[in-house]
């Protein structure tokens, strides 16, 4: 055959590699097992991510920042910057008597219904977790209160719960064992208006922290527990030496969740004592944000209003960050 007409293709020699021809379509790829992202793929992630991040920067990163130069001026019945006064909002704040029992309120409130909150959840995940028949029917039953609206919860605690009269149900279970009704939403001694925000708060939330502890029960390997079974360990033992340890994780980031939440308790304070629109409100336990409310929204200072809220927010990040080091929340290998 004619050498000029030979259309053989040559086959490349072993261990040189392949020339591709210019002009050629590439393989999409831009290293080994990595996808290429074209024009028309950052066109439409662009045109897919941008109403979402526009909205964002708007209505949180400028609204933040919007906030912080109002609690830095003395901006009454306007959300317009006027006359600037410094750090004079945040001076009075923290010299108003009111605004400091409300952050008494808030300490005490926290500090016991983390705990009983904490306690509870995790003593009903091990009853749940031990349960082998009817544990999906235990496990939504517990879940479903923290579907409920906190408006709505507080409403009904408050008008058929423990409404003091002796037709509530409080009063009735009471006078079966021969109590006498009480007023349990007025300043009386004892304050009992302490229970309603207890149970109230407990019956929303301890489900869903339920869940989360019940998500690492069932994460712990079951050949430990069976290891020190063998070894003779039972009951206690196991609780201190495999549960409790496992959990570690679960159990700081479930106290992180519950003290962010009591600091940002708001809707049962507000609805079951009628914190109204009125400065001071006619309650007798506020919340700082109760306060904080009555004062941006009644009295429209919102100068104050915003100062009370950046304050709020570093006692917030403040007593995380306490915690965190405490716990070891957030270490490498942890």
């Amino acid at each position: 055959m004619n050498s000029a007409t030979d259309t053989t293709v040559q086959p490349e020699p072993a261990g040189r590699p392949a020339v591709t021809p210019r002009g050629a379509a590439r393989t999409g790829r831009s290293g080994p097992g990595r996808p290429r992202v074209g024009r028309s793929g950052w066109i439409a992630f662009v045109l897919l991510t941008a109403p979402m991040l526009i909205g964002l920067g708007i209505f949180k990163y400028v609204a933040i920042g919007w906030s912080f130069l109002l609690s830095l001026s003395d901006a009454r019945g306007t959300i317009s910057l006027g006359h600037w006064v410094g750090l004079d909002n945040y001076q009075t704040l923290l010299s108003d008597q009111t605004f400091r029992d409300s952050l008494l309120n808030i300490l005490l409130f926290t500090a016991f219904i983390v705990p009983v909150t904490f306690a509870a959840s995790f003593g009903l995940a091990l009853l749940v977790h031990r349960i082998r028949r009817g544990r999906a029917l235990l496990r939504t039953t517990f879940l479903i209160p923290t579907a409920v609206s906190y408006v709505a919860a507080s409403l009904l605690w408050k008008m058929c719960l423990f409404n003091g009269l002796p037709t509530g149900i409080a009063n009735m279970i009471g006078g079966w064992f021969g109590a006498e009704p009480v007023p349990w939403l007025q300043s009386t001694s004892p304050p009992l208006y302490w229970i309603v925000l207890v149970t109230l708060r407990l019956w929303l939330q301890v489900g869903f922290y339920m869940v989360l502890f019940l998500a690492g029960l069932q994460a712990i390997p079951k050949e430990l527990y069976e290891a020190a079974a063998l070894d003779g360990a039972s009951g206690r033992r196991l609780l201190t030496g495999i549960t409790l340890p496992m959990l570690r994780n679960t159990s700081v980031a479930v106290l992180m969740l519950l003290f962010i939440a009591a600091f940002q308790a708001f809707d049962e304070f507000y609805n079951l004592f009628n914190s109204g629109l009125s400065g001071t409100g006619t309650a007798p336990v506020q919340t700082p944000l109760v306060h904080l409310y009555n004062t941006a929204m009644g009295s429209q200072n919102y100068g104050l209003g915003s100062a009370g809220a950046f304050v709020l927010t570093a006692l917030i990040v403040g007593v995380t960050l306490i915690q965190g080091r405490f716990t070891g929340f957030g270490r490498s290998g942890e």
